[in-house]
């Protein structure tokens, strides 16, 4: 094909394309390099995800540069995870305001595509942190500005801010002490790195670069839980924002006071919001006060780091066996570490994160589907929410695929049960229908502002017993809601009982809890799990 001297759109979908497809090859190192502040959501899964989305949004073959630099504003706005995500997500952002009005980009309009998505990353963070993704995007913006005047071509433009910004992720540990003891780079900074190199890719036939392998010591985890002061902010929340542009400057000044690494982006009545916070509680409420939140995802950094550092043992000690290839297999959304053994005790391939408050994308879903050695998959949602999000994923796969729509992770158990590996799709579906819709399930969980429900006021703070028909009950304490929600779920058919107890589940308040079914319901059979999943102590079926 040649060099090319401008980009037009078909070769600014390419450009896209060809990121995705490298940031997934590159996915493990830049995951294994994501160190700092604090493991927010793997930074390589994050970036492969946000730039999935947009791919997932282009137009065909002959769209217009405007309509392509819309799909990759609007895809990467809505699909942008964790801080890296977001931070990406405006880079492109800044990209496709530029290109948007012109037939075909040249060195020139590239040129001012770098300074503007610089400013579009740093004015999104609120409080910005240089030896990061905004450093190297900025020294490659910086390193080709004065070449507006010489009239470089496309291709030398490129090569210069790729250099520059190859160097300056070279040198983010001389700018972040904690890269510096981790003995690695800035993670995000080699993501966008590896943005420049899918552009020289189509522009110039250069060969992307090979995935460099990277060991992280175990230990750099657990320091990181200290390093620059962010060791105590537990959770990460993600929400969509809608509110009014000139409600934002109080918003961001309200989580300043809540947490730390701040991003918000977006416009026009609609954001994306990022934070590290100890109070979640807050953190939504500032969202309400400015507008309407939705798709709320909280995360917990420390169980992740905790995962990360396990799953990093395991995986430079172990050699896994092969997964032995099954006729239907199953993908399950869940949260907690005993949740996720439960699950996979019972046959699920691949467990995708994910439930109340922290809804996975289709992309994530769709990634867990492909991931498994089976002909044919089930998916499991375990969340109202998440339902019409798996639905997608059939049309997307590249095998049968089929949803089974629990809305509860206790109607997965119970489906499980019916579960063949070695039967068909057909046959599971049936069979796993069958045995979810058999289920009554509850969940107990904290009130976190004043409301009125189906059983009255509820005061922030009271704990609320959840059924389908609603809050059934609010009390002064998880025990009291959870022994109102069973009562309220077992009749004289019921025969079996499962609770799966939450990371803040108490341990008298769980034998209360089991004392009290013990003399007010002695016929039923009980099951208890510790899920340890968080904001809900107790997730409840009875059938």
């Amino acid at each position: 094909m040649g060099v090319l001297s401008t980009l037009a759109p078909g070769d600014l979908r390419r450009v896209v394309a060809t990121y995705r497809d490298v940031l997934r090859n590159h996915q493990e190192e830049l995951n294994r390099l994501n160190v700092y502040p604090v493991p927010d959501g793997d930074t390589g899964t994050n970036m492969a995800l946000t730039i999935e989305s947009v791919v997932s949004e282009l137009p065909a073959d002959g769209s217009t540069m405007q309509q392509v630099c819309e799909a990759i504003r609007h895809g990467s706005l809505m699909g942008a995870r964790g801080n890296s995500g977001v931070i990406l997500s405006q880079i492109l952002r800044g990209l496709a305001d530029t290109f948007a009005p012109l037939d075909r980009v040249a060195a020139a309009d590239l040129i001012v595509g770098l300074r503007r998505a610089t400013d579009a990353a740093y004015q999104a963070v609120l409080r910005p942190v240089e030896g990061t993704i905004l450093t190297v995007v900025r020294m490659a913006a910086e390193a080709v500005e004065h070449t507006a005047a010489t009239g470089e071509p496309l291709a030398a433009v490129l090569d210069r801010a790729f250099e520059a910004a190859r160097d300056a992720v070279e040198h983010t540990p001389d700018l972040l002490p904690v890269l510096r003891d981790a003995g690695v780079v800035d993670a995000g900074g080699r993501g966008f790195e590896l943005l420049l190199a899918a552009c020289l890719n189509v522009v110039a036939e250069r060969p992307v670069p090979a995935p460099e392998a990277v060991t992280t010591p175990p230990a750099v985890a657990a320091h990181l839980h200290e390093a620059e002061g962010v060791g105590a902010l537990r959770y990460e929340v993600m929400y969509f924002l809608h509110a009014a542009d000139d409600t934002i400057p109080q918003f961001k000044r309200t989580w300043g006071e809540l947490g730390d690494s701040i991003v918000v982006v977006g416009g026009d009545g609609f954001w994306n919001c990022h934070v590290h916070t100890n109070d979640i509680g807050a953190v939504i409420e500032a969202g309400i006060a400015s507008g309407r939140p939705a798709d709320i995802h909280v995360t917990d950094l420390y169980q992740q780091v905790e995962a990360v550092e396990e799953a990093a043992w395991v995986r430079d000690r172990i050699a896994p066996a092969p997964a032995v290839r099954v006729a239907t297999g199953v993908v399950a959304v869940a949260v907690g570490d005993g949740l996720h053994e439960l699950l996979v005790s019972l046959g699920v391939q691949h467990v995708v994160a994910g439930g109340q408050s922290m809804n996975p994308s289709t992309a994530q879903i769709l990634e867990a589907v492909q991931a498994c050695a089976a002909d044919s998959v089930i998916v499991l949602p375990n969340n109202k929410n998440i339902v019409p999000v798996a639905r997608q994923v059939p049309e997307l796969a590249d095998r049968p695929v089929a949803v089974v729509p629990t809305t509860a992770v206790v109607e997965a158990l119970s489906a499980l049960v019916a579960y063949d590996a070695a039967a068909s799709l057909e046959e599971n579906v049936a069979a796993m229908n069958e045995a979810a819709s058999r289920v009554r399930a509850g969940e107990v969980t904290q009130a976190v502002r004043d409301s009125v429900a189906e059983c009255g006021p509820i005061a922030a703070g009271d704990w609320i017993a959840i059924t389908r028909d609603g809050v059934c009950v609010a009390t002064k304490s998880a025990s009291d809601a959870a022994i109102s929600l069973l009562d309220a779920l077992i009749d004289s058919d019921s025969e079996l009982v499962t609770i799966v107890t939450g990371a803040d589940a108490q341990e008298s308040e769980t034998a209360r809890i089991a004392e009290h079914l013990a003399l007010a319901h002695p016929d039923v059979e009980i099951e208890m799990h510790e899920g340890e999943q968080p904001l809900y102590p107790y997730l409840v079926g009875v059938e």
